[in-house]
């Protein structure tokens, strides 16, 4: 059977290379002397939601209207309660019927948002390396893809000076995301404010990807919303998945200029209805009597980089100390190259002789190559014993 030359483009995704392997792992471990599977390949936190929130989306479950369908109109207590959230975090005013859009994830924003603004052809740019879904969605939407690199000699900022005017001139969509997936550097408000001025001169729509607001731990994460003119050429996406470890639920929003708020959700209206009501009284909940839930578990994840990166140290694997929480972005070391790993590659033997999953950094793009990413999402002790068999077998293979 023929399929699109869209789905042929996209090909497989990271994370799907990764679960056919963590799965044929898994199999090979029954009745054997293989180690348990340590999963620390996907964001996706062993911690729990706050306790209110389980039981505001429990009891809610009860109420039929939360097994209906929700059509755009019912999502307003939680688009008002988006609202006040964002004069909160932000100190600025959103109107939660023009500027605020109900999402199934950031992932799913992202994704979508090429759909509604470009046409075929037109031009994209996206970090070098981003999250799947940037260059997702603009394959999807067959536009023409600029890749902006990021370098750790350059403390991962983007340098739009790299761009020919008239490559700027060319733009009708940036596709950012600070805090970043997967260098985990927190970035900063300066960079925003050049794309924001890049994008109001050349009349370009500036998307900002930012899950993690709430998890920088070194310094103030940067949000487009602190930009003068992101109404009328921004938009914003958040989510509950990082900050009030919500994941699973799958449930975010978008914040921006009003015409593509309007885009999107008409995009959505073909495509899909939106979340339970029961998801959304939990995240209203979340949002207001919550708030503070995302500085608590910061200090977790500040322990956990912080032993963990001691436990590399230990075994001789120097990698920069993350200003971002969730994940460490490991350089492949000189060792493993020159005995001809690549990134792939030492993720796929690290999984088949430790028992540790984590991710290629090209999954993230070319500019991921030689590098891996580890996600913090299992308790201390989990991640050391992690460190201490790839330090068994690092001893072995160097």
């Amino acid at each position: 059977m023929k399929v699109s030359r869209r789905i042929e483009t996209l090909g497989q995704g990271v994370f799907a290379r990764n679960d056919l392997r963590k799965c044929a792992y898994k199999k090979n471990t029954i009745d054997s002397t293989k180690h348990n599977l340590i999963d620390l390949s996907l964001g996706s936190t062993d911690l729990l939601p706050p306790p209110l929130v389980i039981e505001e989306i429990s009891k809610s479950l009860g109420d039929p209207a939360s097994s209906s369908y929700c059509l755009h109109d019912a999502t307003r207590p939680f688009r008002e309660a988006v609202s006040s959230w964002a004069q909160e975090r932000f100190s600025v005013t959103v109107d939660p019927d023009k500027e605020v859009l109900l999402l199934t994830g950031s992932q799913e924003g992202t994704a979508h948002l090429p759909l509604a603004v470009l046409d075929p052809g037109e031009r994209g740019l996206i970090l070098d390396p981003s999250y799947p879904s940037h260059l997702g969605g603009l394959l999807l939407a067959d536009a023409q893809i600029n890749r902006l690199p990021l370098r750790l000699e350059n403390n991962w900022k983007p340098d739009f000076a790299l761009l020919k005017t008239s490559e700027l001139e060319q733009l009708r969509i940036m596709i950012l995301g600070f805090p970043h997936n997967p260098t985990a550097a927190v970035g900063d408000q300066s960079w925003l404010e050049q794309a924001m001025d890049i994008g109001l001169r050349n009349n370009c729509v500036v998307a900002h990807d930012n899950p993690y607001v709430d998890l920088a731990l070194e310094g103030e994460a940067p949000a487009l919303l602190r930009c003068q003119g992101w109404r009328s050429c921004g938009i914003e996406f958040f989510s509950f998945s990082k900050a009030w470890c919500m994941g699973g639920l799958r449930i975010a929003f978008a914040i921006g200029a009003e015409p593509l708020i309007a885009a999107l959700k008409d995009l959505k209206g073909v495509v899909d209805f939106n979340n339970s009501l029961a998801l959304q009284r939990g995240a209203i909940l979340a949002l207001t009597e919550e708030a503070h839930w995302p500085r608590q578990i910061l200090e977790i994840y500040r322990d956990r980089r912080d032993r963990t990166v001691k436990a590399f140290d230990g075994i001789g694997w120097k990698l920069p100390l993350p200003s971002m929480a969730i994940y460490l972005w490991l350089p492949i070391p000189s060792w493993a190259l020159d005995r001809g790993l690549q990134d792939e590659s030492m993720a796929a033997e690290l999984l088949d002789k430790t028992g540790v999953a984590l991710t290629p950094g090209s999954g993230f793009g070319q500019g991921g190559s030689g590098w891996l990413r580890l996600a913090l999402v299992r308790p201390v002790s989990e991640l050391e014993e992690a460190v201490e068999r790839i330090g068994k077998w690092w001893c072995f293979e160097n």
